[in-house]
């Protein structure tokens, strides 16, 4: 079995979830179950059972899980040092990252890359389920998420930004024609929503009722931005974003509105406290030193 095909069947027992583990690994889902019916065939018994509307591991398929994860685990890291050695690195911070407002960020990342040239920084876009699993799983060292995060496993450090919110609709819906919008207006129609979050984090980017107890309708499930601008962009629904999304998603299809009535988004750093080490403490020092971005 490749270590490519390894990986894939790890995140599927993580994930049991076919398009989600394909996002995730950035390939197609034709190739993760081509991988799968692989291994399957190699091992000679089925290691997931599938139906239309869920996957679930099989006995067997739980063994080799729990076989192959530290495995795995080791193998990976041996290879990352190996690769990081020959470059004259010693460590690597990963950063995964809510905001795309990256440019922006960028002297957060060139002031660490000056200060520590003996560790690598690598950048990613989060995936919007289960946010809080890439740090439990130790996929990523640092969260750059809008803020509260009220998990007790997880610390949360200094702050790096807080924007104003925009509502963004189809070209054609009739908000569109507004020069701004309120949370209050909006809420007669439909929004998107996630699963697998805290119902307090996500109430904070976009609440559950408005300010004078109006229901919020959420809709559609996504599982990243793209779907969020599909379901806008065909009036299915409209969505909330902090202001920079406009700057750097700025579309034909779709309109930003100013939001009058709420506050600011805040965004900040967050790990798990039990993983807290030297490259995720000179990172939180640089966003100190430097502060937030101007408001």
């Amino acid at each position: 079995m490749e270590l490519r095909d390894i990986e894939i069947f790890l995140t599927l027992a993580e994930e049991l979830h076919f398009g989600r583990t394909a996002e995730r690994l950035h390939l197609s889902v034709a190739r993760v179950s081509q991988a799968i019916k692989k291994q399957e065939r190699l091992i000679g018994v089925e290691l997931f059972m599938r139906n239309s509307r869920n996957v679930r591991l099989t006995p067997v398929g739980e063994q080799l899980r729990d076989d192959l994860r530290e495995l795995h685990s080791g193998l990976t890291q041996s290879l990352e040092r190996a690769r990081l050695a020959a470059r004259g690195k010693t460590g690597t911070l990963r950063i995964s990252l809510f905001p795309a407002n990256l440019q922006e960020l960028r002297r957060y990342w060139e002031t660490f890359r000056t200060r520590h040239p003996q560790w690598e920084l690598r950048l990613r876009m989060s995936a919007y389920a289960d946010p809080f699993a890439q740090l439990r799983n130790r996929e990523a060292d640092i969260l750059v998420t809008w803020l509260p995060v009220e998990e007790p496993d997880l610390t949360v450090g200094p702050l790096l930004f807080a924007e104003p919110r925009v509502l963004a609709v189809a070209v054609d819906h009739v908000l569109a024609k507004r020069s701004s919008a309120s949370l209050e207006a909006v809420s007669d129609y439909q929004h998107v929503a996630t699963e697998s979050v805290p119902d307090y984090w996500f109430d904070r980017y976009l609440p559950e009722l408005t300010p004078k107890g109006r229901r919020i309708h959420r809709a559609d499930l996504v599982g990243n931005i793209e779907d969020i601008f599909m379901h806008t962009a065909m009036g299915e629904t409209v969505s909330l974003f902090p202001v920079h999304v406009s700057w750097y998603y700025p579309r034909p299809d779709i309109v930003y509105l100013p939001v009058t009535d709420m506050d600011a988004l805040p965004y900040g750093l967050v790990w798990l406290s039990e993983a807290e080490n030297d490259r995720i403490r000179a990172f939180a020092q640089v966003v100190r030193d430097l502060g937030p971005l101007p408001g």
